[in-house]
């Protein structure tokens, strides 16, 4: 069953894979402020739920040693679908809050496991030319995940509170029932469709002890790759490239639903769908694709300081947004676009730098460890963003921003990055 046609379960094992990451960490947020939170504790709340995706590192080896991906995989997507239904099960109940962030937690270490067997069941259950044919079908369904979870489901709860009077619990619990009968319904599709790989197996014997001190070297090793110096820049780089985009990321959010007497947009649901979940979603891949377009050519070098100015001045966007207000929707679109375009091309710099640092021997398992410090850059801002917010108004706060923007140009100052990587070679004769 390995030479199953792959269009069958690609496509829809990477929908599987983005659909519960934008739940948690972006539909929660509009849940959250839509049922009364405040931005202080709605940013700490759901920042923590980066933690999965920080810690993943530690127990991606017992995903190898217990079990097959297979299983893996068809076992979290009934969690994450259960998870999903928990949701929708406490958000009318008065003890909502409690009860859904249980949930999130849930659906947060399924889908950071499922992450780790879906990627390592893609290995297994193509070959190499398959592998390099669908890298680009894998993420573009990841994309439209991201397209559906910040677009339509948000656009459907929207629409709902019409339709059901302005009911915010009641049609946010029927949009996470709908959501878990998708996982359901990629659970039981996934456990026929997928193929039986006879290299996916449950790794022989390799004791817990065994697998510890595999950690534990895969760690070591990766502080001691290169001089002591070298490695403290790198690891900066990894958690303060992207410090503005980490304040920014979750209150720009709150900022575009907040009510005008607070300062914010007060834009609907529906709005919010169209603008965040459609718009900036086509603009950071667009500008994804640039970037990778522009490495690829002239080497990651030559378009860091492009990259650097790209993924930190159109942050600007918003200090205009909190100062004019503007009313008319075009505007914010055209805004949230540039912003987000400006990121998907300066994000690739951090990508490529990633896949540079973890060059040579262990690079899988090093990698694995600088995609946690990469969640971590994203789950520290955003634990005091909010409370920053709230103290200062967003005018200030995205004043603030734009200063740490200082941040991002400093750590990249001290980066020495080889002039040819990622830069395409010439086919020998």
């Amino acid at each position: 069953m390995k030479n199953r046609n792959p269009w069958a379960w690609v496509p829809s094992l990477y929908f599987a894979e983005g659909l519960p990451y934008v739940v948690v960490m972006t539909v929660s947020l509009v849940l959250y402020k839509q049922m009364g939170l405040n931005n202080a504790d709605i940013t700490f709340y759901t920042s923590w739920l980066y933690l999965p995706w920080v810690i993943k590192p530690l127990w991606s080896p017992f995903v190898d040693l217990i079990k097959t991906k297979r299983w893996w995989i068809i076992s979290m997507q009934l969690l994450i679908g259960a998870a999903l239904g928990g949701v929708a099960f406490t958000i009318p109940t008065s003890a909502w809050l409690k009860g859904s962030l249980c949930f999130f937690w849930l659906m947060a270490f399924s889908s950071a496991t499922h992450d780790i067997a879906a990627d390592g069941f893609y290995m297994l259950g193509l070959d190499q030319h398959q592998q390099a044919f669908f890298v680009g079908i894998r993420s573009t369904f990841y994309r439209i995940a991201t397209l559906f979870g910040q677009g339509v489901l948000i656009m459907i709860a929207g629409n709902l509170q019409v339709l059901a009077r302005n009911s915010i619990a009641f049609s946010w619990a029927l949009v996470f029932y709908g959501t878990a009968g998708i996982l359901i319904a990629l659970w039981l599709w996934h456990g026929f469709i997928l193929p039986r790989p006879a290299e996916d197996q449950a790794k022989e014997q390799g004791s817990a002890r065994d697998i510890l001190n595999g950690v534990v070297d895969t760690i070591r090793t990766f502080f001691t790759k290169a001089p002591v110096k070298t490695v403290v820049l790198a690891i900066l780089f990894m958690l303060l490239y992207r410090m503005p985009e980490g304040l920014l990321v979750k209150v720009s959010t709150l900022f575009l639903l907040d009510g005008r007497g607070s300062g914010g947009l007060g834009i609907a649901p529906q709005e919010l769908g169209l603008v965040q979940g459609t718009v900036g979603v086509i603009g950071l891949t667009l500008g994804g694709i640039l970037g990778g377009m522009a490495a690829g050519r002239h080497g990651l070098r030559r378009w860091l300081w492009p990259m650097v100015c790209a993924i930190t001045l159109p942050d600007v966007v918003y200090v205009y947004l909190s100062y004019a207000q503007p009313e008319s929707l075009l505007v914010v679109n055209v805004c949230v676009f540039i912003e987000q375009f400006g990121y998907g091309f300066g994000f690739t710099a951090y990508m490529l730098y990633l896949i540079y640092f973890c060059q040579g021997e262990y690079k899988t398992s090093h990698y694995a460890l600088c995609t946690a410090f990469m969640a971590l850059s994203m789950m520290i801002p955003g634990l005091f963003a909010g409370a920053l917010q709230q103290a200062v108004g967003y005018q200030t706060f995205f004043l603030i921003v734009i200063a740490t923007c200082a941040i991002t140009f400093l750590v990249t100052a001290f980066l020495d990055i080889d002039p040819n990587f990622g830069k395409k070679q010439p086919e020998a004769d």
